[in-house]
């Protein structure tokens, strides 16, 4: 009698145990089978058969939503997949991107420390501030600990409030200049796509080998933009501190030239809109007119206001 090898068994599951497996609900499993993200079950009398495959599958979707991809998107990259195209350069793609963009190294922080760095009395609105800002994040389960995203951020912070600028200033500030940096990151990713990555996101998903070429291109030019803006913010430190000290030195110094270009702070919402409106590249030309016609115009009611009162005293009876 001939020796059979035995053959291994498939895992099997039903709905409640692939969503158990998965980390996923059973409202969730069906919602992507309705949308064509998850292959239909094995249908055996009257139960569904779930596979190994359908818990791989139900990983990569989470994995590609925790990277930030829609589900249409998913979708997209799954077919490629299902079609023979590997998702190894994707995946690899976006894991570049999603990776640290430094090399500083998170740390955490004790609230009695915390208290001590800053002056050493509790201040609960001024925490609640920091973790909006994510200045802080709380650990879970430990209410006395917080992990530090940034310490060289908490360090500034540190150091200025020893200097004498109040918390809610140094909050006030940090928003400010959250949105300054957002703008400039942004401006840079469009940059960059235009005139380097185009070319390999031409395909959607792009081709396994555009998408590796692509991540190398991403470790290469990752130090560019902090050195870009470290450069331009040295230049910039040393021309207006020298002409802000000239000013408070120098009697009669202070005005500055008078058609210099001076930088306004505008919320970032509000840029947000003018960049959909009018687009990037012409969102300051856009706020600049838009706010030279406000002056016009109000200088023309003014006008107007002036002659209207003229003429009504002009047309008044003289006085006995």
């Amino acid at each position: 009698m001939a020796y059979t090898e035995p053959t291994e068994r498939r895992a099997e599951y039903r709905i409640e145990d692939l969503a158990h497996h998965s980390g996923a609900t059973v409202r969730t499993i069906r919602a992507y089978q309705d949308r064509g993200l998850l292959p239909r079950p094995e249908r055996r009398g009257r139960s569904n058969v779930y596979g190994d495959a359908h818990l791989a599958r139900l990983r990569q979707i989470a994995d590609l939503l925790d990277r930030g991809y829609t589900l249409a998107s998913i979708k997209e990259l799954l077919e490629a997949w299902d079609a023979g195209r590997g998702l190894g350069g994707v995946l690899g793609l976006a894991a570049e991107v999603d990776g640290p963009w430094t090399d500083e190294k998170a740390d955490r922080i004790t609230r009695a420390e915390l208290d001590a760095a800053f002056g050493g009395t509790p201040d609960e609105a001024a925490v609640a501030d920091a973790v909006a800002l994510g200045v802080l994040e709380p650990m879970p389960g430990r209410e006395d600990e917080f992990l530090v995203p940034s310490p060289q951020e908490l360090a500034v912070a540190v150091e200025l409030y020893a200097a004498g600028v109040p918390l809610s200033a140094i909050s006030g500030h940090l928003r400010e200049l959250r949105g300054q940096v957002e703008h400039i990151a942004a401006r840079f990713l469009e940059f960059t796509t235009e005139h380097v990555f185009a070319r390999y996101l031409g395909h959607h998903p792009p081709t396994e080998a555009d998408a590796a070429e692509a991540a190398s291109l991403v470790r290469r030019l990752r130090p560019l933009a902090q050195q870009s803006v470290d450069a331009e913010l040295a230049r910039a430190m040393r021309l207006f501190a020298t002409r802000h000290l000239r000013q408070h030195l120098e009697p009669g110094a202070a005005d500055g030239r008078p058609d210099e270009p001076r930088s306004v702070v505008l919320p970032a919402s509000t840029m947000r809109a003018v960049e959909q409106l009018v687009g990037v590249g012409n969102a300051a030309a856009f706020v600049a007119t838009a706010a030279e016609r406000e002056v016009q115009k109000r200088t023309l009611d003014a006008l107007a206001a002036t002659g209207v009162q003229e003429d009504v005293i002009g047309q008044m009876p003289p006085v006995v």
